[in-house]
Parts: structure tokens; sequence; C-alpha cells
């Protein structure tokens, strides 16, 4: 197995930093226990309210740069000194506030102990209509990068990426498998760069499902060529089975699921493995309805929102089409750590050719153990990519039964219906109270950010 060197960022330049920082800033405070924490933010309040010709980013950058960072952690976020002062007032009185957010570092709170951070890319179900819209206007290293999966995406789509993430939400679009997953992969590759542009840069890469393809792009396993090739071709193959079936979420474990599948006589099989209690069905619809009724009393299930079956037999008609579509790829060795979503198992990267791209739409996903592998191994910050989490819930309750009492985090990137900028910048502030490394200092200093003295 490939053994792959610790990757560290560089200083980004002016036109690389995640999101606009003189319209969004950070204030990272921290104390080595609450009461501390509370003091310090009330002094740092004082200090700024007397002197209000303080740049907000000088005093970011000031704080960012600071030689230590206790445990106790709070992230004030605002678009103005007004905001951020509301929030630091919030901190000092120990009272919540929409623009805070605080944690206690577990994850990293020695350097020798720093959580190894795996991406995580979830399959279909995170779009929605303007998706990126918002940090593709704030963002130059996602603009740039969406922009590059359009070029990639033209020559297998008869669509504008474009034109698809300004569509609102009366326009059937996002309602296509042929468009809507090649339009999250572009979405999840651009995050990835946004992420690596704010210096959270992954040692893992794995993906659910679709999403095995864009960790296979930002692992390094697929050019960007191949990935839009293989997101394009196989959606639009995938198109042929529309009508045929369905799949169901059931908030059962996998065992149990399997005993009330033997009943069905071959309809039905597991699609995918999200959890310790978390199984999706997938196979005839009529079989669907009959397993949904026959589940306990109180069981939670959920239709999911396709009208074919994936990771199940029904898959098999459209093999000789995929495998064809996809002979001319060409992967290449992973440049960290690619984990596969369909067997839970490191690969090294040439292995994701044709073959394995049809195998893992017709097999099931075994994500529980994808993720329990990536615990054991030591990755415990864990990022899912993605404009709307959908796999974070489930990722933070596998690991905390994997990690046998280690720190771990989990985060998602974007969230449905929020600022996209300011959502990014929250996820990444819940990656650093507990602990995870971010970039601050440098994406400071790239703005334009100078040091300045603060009360310590």
């Amino acid at each position: 197995m490939t053994i792959f060197p610790e990757v560290r960022p560089a200083l980004p330049r002016p036109d690389q930093v995640p999101w606009e920082v003189r319209d969004l800033v950070p204030w990272l405070v921290s104390g080595h226990s609450a009461e501390e924490l509370r003091g310090r933010a009330g002094k740092l309040l004082e200090h700024i309210v007397a002197r209000p010709e303080l740049s907000a980013v000088d005093v970011g950058l000031s704080l960012a740069a600071a030689s230590s960072m206790p445990e106790h952690r709070a992230v004030v976020i605002g678009a103005d000194t007004e905001e951020l002062l509301a929030g630091l007032a919030a901190v000092a009185g120990r009272k919540p506030a929409a623009n805070v957010v605080t944690g206690r570092a577990g994850v990293a709170a020695r350097a020798a102990d720093r959580g190894r951070v795996a991406f995580v890319f979830p399959g279909q179900g995170s779009q929605w209509p303007g998706m990126g819209r918002e940090l593709a206007g704030c963002s130059p290293v996602f603009a740039r990068r969406l922009a590059e999966c359009g070029r990639a995406l033209e020559p297998y789509v008869n669509w504008s990426l474009d034109a698809v993430l300004a569509a609102d939400k009366n326009e059937p679009w996002l309602e296509r498998a042929d468009v809507v997953q090649p339009a999250l992969w572009a979405i999840m590759i651009a995050l990835a760069a946004v992420w690596e542009s704010a210096g959270v840069i992954p040692d893992a890469v794995v993906g659910h499902s679709q999403g095995e393809i864009a960790a296979a792009c930002v692992g390094g396993a697929l050019s960007l060529e191949d990935g839009a090739r293989v997101v394009a071709l196989r959606s639009q193959a995938l198109t042929r089975l529309a009508g045929n079936g369905g799949m169901l979420s059931i908030a059962m474990p996998a065992g149990d699921v399997r005993e009330l599948l033997a009943q069905e006589e071959g309809r039905l099989s597991v699609a995918a493995v999200n959890g310790p209690a978390a199984t999706v069905v997938s196979g005839d619809s009529g079989a669907l309805a009959d397993l949904k009724a026959a589940c306990p009393t109180g069981t939670r299930t959920r239709w999911v929102a396709v009208d074919y079956a994936s990771h199940s037999p029904q898959v098999e008609r459209i093999q000789a089409r995929i495998l064809e579509a996809l002979e001319p790829i060409t992967p290449r060795p992973a440049r960290v750590r690619l984990v596969s979503g369909m067997t839970g198992l490191a690969l090294d990267g040439p292995e994701v050719d044709a073959g394995y791209w049809y195998a893992s739409l017709r097999q099931p996903v075994e994500f529980d153990r994808a993720i329990r592998g990536l615990a054991a191994a030591g990755h415990h910050v864990l990022v899912e990519v993605s404009p709307h989490p959908v796999l974070a819930g489930g990722i933070a309750e596998i690991l905390w039964q994997a990690a046998a009492g280690v720190p771990t985090v989990a985060t998602g990137t974007l969230r449905r219906g929020h600022g996209e900028a300011r959502r990014f910048l929250t996820s990444a502030a819940r990656l650093h109270v507990h602990g995870a490394e971010v970039g601050w200092a440098a994406i400071f200093q790239a703005a334009g950010g100078r040091l300045i003295d603060l009360p310590t």
C-alpha cells in the first residue's frame, strides 16, 4: 500500500483566499478555562470599543497569529465591527449568539495530537436550487475551480453548468440524475478547493455512491477530465433505469433489514449501510412499499427521492453501456489516501477504472465500514464536502462508537438556504473550536492584514 506524505498548505495568494475576508471577518478568542475565555473576550471588547479606528482585519490577524491557542475557544463572525463587537459581548456574557461558535479543543489540544483530516463526499441528495451561486461571487478559488469543472463537463453534456446553478426552484434541472449528479460533482470539487485554500488539507478522501467520483478527483486518482466523463456518462446511463424502481431508507441495523429482505424473493437488496442503524434498500417499487409496511411499529423510514434502483441487480441492465463509455479513462496513483465507499478499503488509485465505476453503482455502499476504517487509522476530523449536510450526523454517530473515547469532530460545509460564505466560515469555525487546524493567519495575511497590539 502506498505511503502518503503529510501535506501542508502554502500561504495563499490574495486571489486564492476562501472568501472575501474584508466582507466577513472571524475573530478568534480562547482561554484555559471558561472563565478565562469570558474575561479575555471582555478585555478585547473594552480595548476595541476605546479604539474605533482599529481595522477588523488587523484585529483578526493579530488574534489568529497568537503563539498559543488554549482549549476553550470561541469564533466571532461579523460583516462589520458592530456585529463583531456584539458577538464579543455575547462571549463575555456567556450568552448564545447566531454569529458565535464555541467549543473545547479535543482533537488537537497539542500539536502532536492533531487529528488527521478526511474529506467525505456524499451521493445524490444534497442539491438545492441556486447552490454555489453566492459563494461563486465572493470566493475567487471556488469560482475558478467551478469554471474548470464546467469546461471539463462540456464535451459530455448538452446543458450549461452555469445555467443549471443559476436556475430557480421552478425549473426541473435538479430533478434529473444526468444533471444533478454532474452538478453536485462540480460543486463538491470546488468546495474541496475552498477548504484547501483555508488550510484544511485532507489526509484521506472517501465518497458515498456518486460522491466517490469527486473523491477520486480530489485524491488525484482521476484527472478532472476523466472525472467529468465518469460522472456525466454514468449518470446518463442511469436514466435508462428511471421508472423501474426506488430506494427506501430504514432506521434499522443492516442485519435486521436483511432478515426482512429474505421474504422478498430477490426483488430487494441492501443498497447502502450508512451507520449502525441506518440502512438503504433498493429495488422494485411495489416490494419496497411492502417492506415499509412490514417494518416494526415505530421504525423510521424515508423514501429516497429517486425513481430508479441504484446498487441493485437492476443496474446490470446498463453494465455494457457503462463499461464501453468509461473504457478510455486512465486512472493514476492517488496523491492522498483514497478509501473506497464500496468496500471500505484503501485504494492505490489505478484500480478506479471503468470496471470499478460500474461495480460501485451495482454493489452496496459500505459507508459505515469506510468511516470506521478512517477512525481506526487516526482520521478524527471529518468534513462533509457538500452544499448541504446529509451524512455529517451519521458520521458523528459512527465516530462516537469507533473512536473509543478519542475526541473527534465532524462538520458539513454549506447548508441549504443559508448565506454560503457565512455558512462556510461557521463550518471552519466549528473545526477550530474543537481543535482542528485552520489556516486563519495565512488567510488574513493574504487579505492584507497587519499585526497590532491587543490585550493578552
